[in-house]
């Protein structure tokens, strides 16, 4: 698609605003063809604007941009796909009761009839799967694939469209290890057919595995541009940052002391009648981390609303510090966290904060009871923005202003804000879920320092995430769930990412799995 030698994508002086937010500063940059190019960088570094201008998401304020050697203007995301830009976003954007073809097909059926051309796509379809070792049933409803085929789904609709840029953001958020490793040779075979590729992601890892060159982006700016081959893992943490970054997490044994919290039997049916949680045991104790693994959506998410309070129980029985909680006995959130239990939930903007409140108010969320923040009438607003001007000092929220909207944190900031509001309270049993999902490299060094803080504090700490780095990093002992039953557990100084991944996928041989013995 290139002409002979042309980069295949060439930015030149992008600028972009949003109100007194200069977001991309004079951004040039050149990404050969044929190569798999890395863009790494801090939340708010912005990247990921860059990358929706070159989609046409948004039009830059000025700059140029070059397409195989060709000036374009990218408008919309159909003049992209027009000028052979194709892009795979971190949700994936599928219908769920589409088959595999239908949601290829979607939005490019070529006019109202689809009869005559289907065959035709079709064989066009089953013709990339084969060339890039895309295999996918495309009479398969999308909704009872793994996540790692519905991937595929998407990649398969960008060069049905006929990409050759394929822009990846965060591609390996919800698979497996083998899964990712799986993708990477996919993109491998794309490079080598000619696809050029550009990946957003923040897991060094992924960038020193699989790209050719990488950029640095920090404050809206490319800071540097490295041959992969010539840097390390810590360097491009550094420039990411600006200043050097414990990429490993620093930690003693565990000192376990009595169980705080334990589950037996435990049982959850969703709104649907779903059994999201199927007679799960397990204890946890003081002074451990106890990591659960597993791909998104098998249960865990289910399991920390029913152990937070948050979602009732429909079998089995939960006992916290001796308080035993059944379907006939339950306990709301609010007398969860009576019981010395805090909870950092997975989705921070539907429930850790309310994006419309201010800082402040997102701080006492749950505890707006407590004396310390209400009078016989009011909230006593000026302690409450001390309290959260204090926290925000403690955790390095960024800007330390707690009347500004919460809306207005980035990722990483409303994170660490959830995390204060929380862990501030000295809990004796914290639930935390996917604590660094979406968050940049600086604060998770200090988000992993505070739970480990917590842990040789004596706080029994409770670790959801599907960042399997993190899981390992972290815990003392992990649990790995697959469609919502423990199917094994290994001493986190023994495990190793291929054994929890293939536990993740239920691919263990019987022998090999062992139970979680509660």
């Amino acid at each position: 698609m290139a002409a002979s030698g042309a980069p295949a994508i060439v930015l030149r002086g992008i600028n972009k605003h949003f109100g007194p937010v200069h977001a991309n500063r004079e951004v040039s940059l050149t990404v050969p063809a044929g190569t798999i190019h890395g863009i790494v960088g801090e939340n708010g570094a912005g990247k990921s604007t860059l990358m929706s201008i070159l989609y046409g998401f948004y039009q830059a304020d000025s700059g140029e941009i070059e397409v195989a050697g060709e000036a374009r203007r990218i408008a919309s995301p159909e003049d992209a796909i027009k000028a052979g830009i194709g892009m795979v976003h971190q949700h994936f954007m599928l219908v769920d009761v589409f088959t595999v073809l239908e949601n290829i097909l979607l939005g490019a059926e070529g006019g109202p009839l689809l009869a005559g051309g289907l065959a035709a796509a079709r064989a066009e379809v089953e013709r990339l799967e084969r060339d890039y070792g895309l295999e996918v049933d495309p009479d398969a409803v999308v909704g009872e694939l793994p996540v790692g085929l519905r991937q595929r789904v998407e990649l398969l609709k960008a060069l049905y469209r006929g990409a050759g840029i394929l822009i990846l953001d965060e591609p390996t958020g919800v698979l497996t290890p083998q899964e990712a490793d799986r993708l990477f040779e996919i993109l491998r075979s794309m490079r080598e057919r000619g696809v050029t590729i550009i990946l957003i992601t923040h897991k060094l890892r992924e960038i020193m595995a699989i790209t050719d060159n990488v950029s640095v982006m920090r404050a809206g700016e490319i800071v540097a541009e490295r041959a992969t081959a010539e840097t390390t893992r810590e360097e491009l943490a550094e420039l990411m940052v600006g200043r050097p970054v414990l990429l490993r997490v620093e930690k003693t044994a565990a000192r376990p002391a009595e169980v705080v919290l334990q589950a037996r039997d435990l049982t959850v049916i969703d709104d649907k009648g779903v059994v999201r949680v199927d007679h799960v045991d397990f204890t946890l104790r003081a002074g451990e981390i106890v990591g659960i693994a597993g791909v998104s959506g098998n249960g865990q998410s289910e399991l920390l609303e029913a152990l937070s309070g948050i979602r009732p129980l429909d079998g089995g029985e939960l006992v916290v510090h001796g308080t035993t909680i059944t379907p006939e006995r339950p306990r709301d959130a609010h007398h969860m966290r009576a019981l010395n239990l805090a909870h950092v939930p997975e989705d921070r903007q539907r429930m850790g904060l309310v994006p419309a409140f201010q800082a402040w108010e997102s701080a006492i969320l749950g505890y707006q009871d407590d004396p310390q923040y209400t009078g016989p009438v009011f909230l006593k607003i000026g302690a409450i923005v001390g309290d959260t001007t204090a926290k925000m000092a403690r955790f390095d929220v960024r800007p330390a202003e707690p009347l500004l909207g919460s809306a207005n944190f980035s990722g990483g900031n409303q994170q660490k804000l959830v995390l204060a509001r929380e862990i501030e309270r000295q809990p004796e049993i914290l639930l935390v879920g996917q604590p660094t999902r979406g968050v940049d490299i600086g604060a998770i060094e200090f988000i992993h320092r505070r739970l480990i803080e917590m842990r040789d504090g004596c706080c029994g700490v409770l670790l959801v995430s599907v960042e399997l780095d993190e899981i390992l990093s972290l815990s003392d002992r992990i649990l790995v769930m697959f469609e919502g039953r423990i199917v094994g557990e290994v001493p986190g100084a023994e495990a190793d990412a291929r054994t929890i991944g293939l536990m993740m996928a239920n691919a263990m041989p019987d022998e090999a799995t062992v139970a979680a013995d509660g």
